[in-house]
């Protein structure tokens, strides 16, 4: 049996689909799997450092207006398809799993000519082109927010094993050591995806020296693309955090913005969050956190209200109000789910003939 995963673009669709994919690997170390992606994607990293098989297709955007983008169009994205096609009866394809992004578009169409069995995930509160598409002639369909695709079935964002069977407690003091942080007081994460968020990041800025003074240590990934910011007692600063187990398990409460995998990671491993979505778009982020902040797991800020007064007075109160901070963090925990991953690697193997 061979898996081919469709996803491609950015983090929030190649995550979900590795999380998958490790699954399967769980489930049947013997089952291939491949990635259909596009040429400028996170999946050109992602995706070789998991140790998969990239496929990766020239980047067709689908144009939302009239252009010379739309022209030429059906050529290019009939040889996608092609390209697809041939990929997946090389490796005699039994089911093709799509998270949606560009990248998925020839992926879903190869699979329709092919009669292979598609299945596909939406992990934002509001679906994509390529998902939308796909989801007409799939054979099953899920969805992280109820009502997002029609005929859609509630599945949750499928998680990272080490993720998904977080213990933070057990682990805190390990998490601690491992950032050089002290293994007493508070600690605040603040992060703003894989490429940070500048907005974030001057504001956590100006609000360090205040939130040191609190006995509050802040913890922040602040972008591989971004100046570190300046070096100050009780701030640990890194570009890129590779073990966001231990960052999550080290923390008491999280800055972010309101990316799918982000709320879904925070509420399985119970940490309350200041979500703060992303202003651009179609206002998806705001969607995402929504329900795990009307669970009680967390607030909800504009980007444009943000400021290192709001920070630093509502971090401390709820840094220092320990029943609250229990209190949300239990509303969260209760609102994740942790097996998705295997929920959705069994699904599919089913689909493409497993018993």
């Amino acid at each position: 049996m061979h898996v081919i995963l469709a996803a491609g673009g950015t983090g929030g669709h190649i995550e979900p689909a590795l999380n998958v994919a490790d699954a399967i690997r769980r489930i049947d170390p013997a089952v291939g799997i491949t990635v259909i992606g596009s040429d400028r994607g996170l999946e050109q990293v992602l995706v070789p450092a998991r140790g998969y098989e990239l496929i990766a297709l020239p980047s067709i955007p689908l144009p939302r207006r009239p252009s010379g983008d739309l022209v030429r169009l059906g050529p290019r994205l009939r040889r996608a398809v092609r390209e697809a096609a041939d990929a997946m009866q090389q490796r005699h394809a039994s089911a093709v799993l799509g998270f949606g992004g560009y990248a998925a578009v020839p992926a879903y169409l190869a699979a329709r000519r092919l009669q292979v069995p598609l299945v596909i995930h939406e992990a934002n509160a509001r679906p994509g082109i390529a998902n939308r598409m796909g989801a007409r002639f799939a054979r099953a369909a899920y969805e992280a927010y109820p009502g997002t695709i029609r005929g859609a079935r509630t599945m949750a964002s499928p998680l990272r094993r080490d993720i998904a069977t977080l213990d933070r407690a057990a682990t805190r003091a390990e998490a601690r050591a491992h950032f050089g942080l002290d293994a007493d007081g508070p600690v605040l994460l603040v992060f703003g995806g894989s490429q940070g968020a500048r907005r974030l990041n001057d504001t956590v800025a100006q609000s360090v020296p205040r939130l040191w003074a609190d006995g509050i240590a802040v913890l922040h990934a602040f972008g591989a693309r971004n100046d570190p910011p300046e070096a100050r007692p009780g701030y640990v600063g890194l570009p890129f955090i590779d073990r966001m187990d231990l960052a999550y398990a080290a923390a008491d409460l999280v800055v972010a913005r309101a990316g799918a995998m982000t709320c879904a990671e925070l509420a399985a491993v119970g940490l309350p969050a200041l979500y703060v979505p992303l202003p651009i778009g179609n206002g998806e982020q705001s969607l995402n956190a929504r329900p795990v902040v009307d669970a009680g797991g967390g607030l909800l800020i504009d980007d444009s209200a943000l400021t290192a007064e709001w920070l630093t007075r509502t971090a401390v109160d709820l840094l220092h109000d320990g029943s609250r901070l229990a209190a949300m963090s239990a509303a969260a925990y209760r609102h994740g789910v942790r097996d998705a991953a295997e929920q959705l690697a069994r699904i599919t193997l089913r689909a493409g003939g497993m018993p």
